[in-house]
């Protein structure tokens, strides 16, 4: 099942922080995760692939600067699949990277190419800690010995976490306060209503509040594409695990867990669950 967004087709992080106007925010972001200090925006190449986005499998923000290639993805559902697709981000970028450059691959010369930097921004609701590596090897087989290895940076940016974080960076701070607005505020209101009485209520020394302003119509339809398909994802994973239940996988991993033949753990990865969430199934 394909889902486009004609209209609007990035997410408002993707907005806010891979914007060419504001490539200062961008920098800004990157020194604090990087622990740099860098001052000149133009020495960020924006790289982000801009393309028609399907579902689940779009780029959010990526950028060159000095001999660094950084892919950074926001995702307000946890996702442990992220190695797999942040491998794929990276293939068409360094394959980008090498079109451009016109490099040789098939040449005796070793290339040279830009170091990777995978970062995933979580602000989803399930409780996740402030930071965790994801591994590609988590998907492969125990005791497997893999040729490749693919390391995911998870950061927590829920607002009230990372606080060393989100305070060298003003903008990714004000971000996750403005997300933090407007999940309150749909306890009381619809969806676009919750958007508008977050910028309205945004402090005025936000650096974020007249962009925000601006262009108040497109992070409302933004907003709202994420949030139609952060639902989509949820109705996938109960449509999902109904399946697994008819075919019996869930009760094959049931049973092992129950006669200790697998771990809580391994189970839930493996049947796309929570840990907590499996749990709930083994205490029915």
């Amino acid at each position: 099942m394909k889902i486009i967004n004609n209209q609007y087709k990035d997410r408002l992080f993707t907005f806010i922080f891979s914007s060419e106007a504001h490539k200062n925010w961008t920098l800004e972001l990157y020194n604090a995760i990087s622990g740099s200090n860098y001052t000149d925006p133009s020495q960020i190449e924006i790289t982000t692939i801009k393309e028609v986005l399907y579902l689940g499998m779009h780029n959010d923000v990526s950028f060159i600067i000095s001999d660094e290639m950084n892919l950074y993805e926001q995702q307000s559902t946890y996702n442990p699949n992220m190695p797999v697709r942040q491998l794929q981000y990276a293939g068409n970028l360094y394959e980008k990277y090498i079109k451009e450059n016109k490099l040789n691959k098939y040449g005796s010369k070793l290339l040279k190419l830009p170091v990777p930097h995978l970062i995933v921004f979580y602000n989803g609701t399930r409780k996740e800690s402030d930071e965790q590596i994801l591994k590609l090897s988590d998907s492969f087989p125990d005791k497997s010995e893999p040729d490749i290895e693919v390391r995911v940076r998870m950061i927590n940016i829920n607002y009230g976490r990372n606080v060393n974080l989100l305070t060298l960076c003003k903008p990714l701070r004000e971000y996750a306060w403005t997300i933090s607005q407007i999940r309150e505020n749909c306890s009381r209101m619809n969806i676009e209503k919750a958007v508008d009485q977050a910028i309205t209520d945004m402090p005025d020394n936000f650096v974020l509040k007249s962009f925000l302003e601006a262009h108040r119509a497109e992070v409302k339809g933004m907003l709202l594409t994420e949030y139609n398909e952060a639902e989509t994802m949820q109705l996938f994973r109960e449509e999902g695990r109904e399946e697994g239940r008819e075919e019996g996988i869930f009760s094959i991993l049931l049973d092992l867990v129950r006669e200790n033949k697998i771990s809580l753990t391994d189970a839930s990865k493996k049947a796309n669950m929570s840990p907590e969430e499996f749990q709930k199934l083994l205490n029915q």
